[in-house]
């Protein structure tokens, strides 16, 4: 006979996952709808007036917050390019960046919503798809199918659905629905993440808006790879969305883009939304060896992260 010789080891040890460089916080100054960019600039300048004094103010608490008062901060606005396609980077971007220099804000990054969807051959949707949890309340007889095949995610209980009664059957009474983790009423949560018209996949706002958390907070990898590194932008703007990068980084000594927690300063019509995308993140199971290299790192810095990761996530809605 010939011998056999095998060698076992851990698969996780074979892995290879990138670190990322990572700011204390990264700051949304904007995330506006076509209807914000047709209004003109005057509705840009609204919006930024509102902002600056927010991130005058995250600078300061961070600055107290970290040891020897060097905080890095990052500032990102993305742009709605994925559920409609308007004006061109070429005429959009230098107004954005007219109106933030004017109440002396600086843009650091700009993204485009669409690579949250997919970008370079990535499909960052269907990564964060594929680590979905479903989050079953108790006494679940199965009856309710998986989150990935009905494209719907909850936070608890739906009402059980009425059916016509049999014959000499027993009428069933209405039940409320009831959320997982309630703390003595609930507020129960029900987001639709896609939407499928024959073969094409439309991802939902609140879907892509969390997976835009996830690419701030330096939580996603591809095959181990940071899937979408800000790059610099070669040559002016192009006059087509396709041929803007998914993020770009315009300030050449920026903190880095990805952050240990973010903010997003909103208007309140943003609210169900983001209430939405804190529904899908408590379902997301994130690899374990990023959230280590993320933990290692912050305390090696002295700085507390939350364990949650919906808790690492701020706003101001004005």
């Amino acid at each position: 006979m010939t011998p056999v010789h095998a060698t076992f080891g851990e698969v996780a040890a074979e892995r290879r996952i990138a670190s990322v460089p990572l700011s204390h916080v990264s700051v949304e100054l904007g995330h506006l709808y076509m209807e914000d960019f047709e209004a003109g600039p005057d509705r840009l300048r609204e919006q930024f007036r509102r902002v600056a004094p927010w991130l005058a103010t995250v600078r300061s608490l961070w600055r107290e917050r970290v040891p020897g008062g060097r905080a890095r901060v990052s500032t990102c606005f993305l742009v709605d390019d994925y559920f409609s396609r308007f004006s061109t980077p070429a005429e959009l971007v230098p107004m954005v960046l007219e109106a933030a220099a004017e109440h002396d804000l600086s843009i650091d990054y700009l993204a485009r919503e669409s690579a949250c969807a997919q970008s370079g051959g990535v499909e960052l949707a269907r990564l964060v798809e594929d680590r979905l949890v479903d989050d079953p309340p108790p006494e679940t007889d199965g009856s309710r199918p998986p989150v990935k095949e009905t494209g719907w995610l909850c936070n608890g209980s739906r009402s059980p659905r009425t059916a016509p009664l049999q014959a000499m059957g027993k009428a069933r009474p209405w039940e409320p629905p009831a959320q997982n983790a309630k703390r003595g009423h609930s507020i129960f949560v029900d987001v639709e993440l896609w939407d499928e018209k024959g073969p094409r996949r439309t991802w939902s706002c609140p879907f892509l808006a969390a997976v835009w958390q996830l690419l701030r907070l330096g939580l996603l990898r591809s095959d181990g790879r940071v899937p979408l590194p800000p790059v610099d932008l070669d040559g002016g703007w192009p006059r087509d969305w396709d041929g803007l990068p998914a993020v770009v980084r315009l300030n050449p000594q920026a903190a880095p883009f990805s952050a240990y927690t973010t903010l997003s300063v909103l208007s309140p019509r943003f609210l169900p939304v983001e209430l939405a995308v804190r529904t899908i993140l408590s379902q997301v199971a994130v690899d374990d060896e990023v959230l280590r290299q993320v933990a290692t790192r912050s305390e090696s810095e002295g700085v507390r992260l939350e364990e949650e990761l919906v808790d690492r996530i701020s706003y101001v809605f004005v």
